[in-house]
């Protein structure tokens, strides 16, 4: 996997959502950089996956289980890391989950389980995390937007409004939190996680070539194309980068469709 020549040897790096997906691929790229991962996940199955394959490639991790929509919930993951690790040194608030339901249809449990998890969780891992970020050498906060802040298919208003929330929390934690803890969000967009889900949940995705095509980068997205972009904002090379938004999707939201 290639990526930046970051060192985050002695770092602490907490990936939520680090089970599956594009949390996985976050994981592995920072451990294989040196870091120690914490794998926060509400699947302890996919989690523990993912701390065997980063040992058994001679990194270290370790997982906890934390449903960041639960308060908490991630106050006791930030006193485990506290009592585990002692500090942190990247937050990367990745988890998330997604209900497509037409508007009239949507239930408040629904919207609300949507805002909690990817909006009010990202809020509330930095909250609860900022003790152990001052602690680190020079903590940086990644949200993990989508390019669906952005732009939008029918039926995903709850996603895109988690979503669209997450760049107002970056701006704003970057301002309150600077010069300590820098504070970026990227926004992914189409991501092949087909292969990186839980082991019997992973199957590779039948990708067309139009699906490439219609990519003015000329493919569809890989995981690793997000970690590399989280491993460049943690780095020094990202000092001077805070309170921005990062579009990882291979040119779709600049390129005018007619039909």
């Amino acid at each position: 996997m290639g990526h930046l020549h970051a060192d985050f040897a002695g770092e602490v790096v907490l990936v939520t959502g680090g089970g599956q997906g594009i949390g996985r691929a976050i994981g592995r790229t920072f451990a294989e950089s040196g870091a120690q991962v914490v794998v926060a996940d509400v699947d302890e199955r996919a989690a523990q996956e993912q701390v065997e394959w980063i040992e058994a490639q001679g990194g270290r991790a370790r997982c906890v289980r934390c449903d960041v929509s639960d308060p908490a919930g991630v106050e006791a993951l930030m006193a485990d890391v506290a009592a585990h690790e002692g500090h942190l040194d990247v937050l990367v608030n990745n988890a998330g989950v997604m209900v497509a339901r037409p508007p009239e249809e949507l239930s408040v449990a629904e919207w609300d389980r949507v805002l909690n998890v990817n909006l009010r969780g990202a809020f509330f891992c930095t909250r609860y995390g900022l003790a152990l970020l001052r602690k680190g050498r020079s903590p940086s906060v990644i949200h993990i937007a989508s390019t669906r802040a952005l732009m939008s298919e029918p039926n995903t208003e709850s996603y895109a409004a988690s979503k669209a929330g997450l760049l107002g929390l970056t701006h704003a934690l970057a301002v309150s939190l600077g010069p300590e803890v820098r504070v970026n969000a990227i926004l992914p967009g189409w991501i092949d996680v087909s292969a990186w889900k839980r082991s019997d949940l992973a199957r590779q995705e039948a990708l067309r070539p139009e699906d490439h095509a219609q990519h003015p980068a000329g493919r569809v997205g890989r995981p690793e194309d997000v970690a590399a972009a989280c491993l460049y904002l943690a780095s020094e090379e990202a000092s001077f980068v805070t309170g921005q938004v990062l579009v990882v999707d291979g040119g779709m939201t600049v390129k005018m469709i007619y039909v």
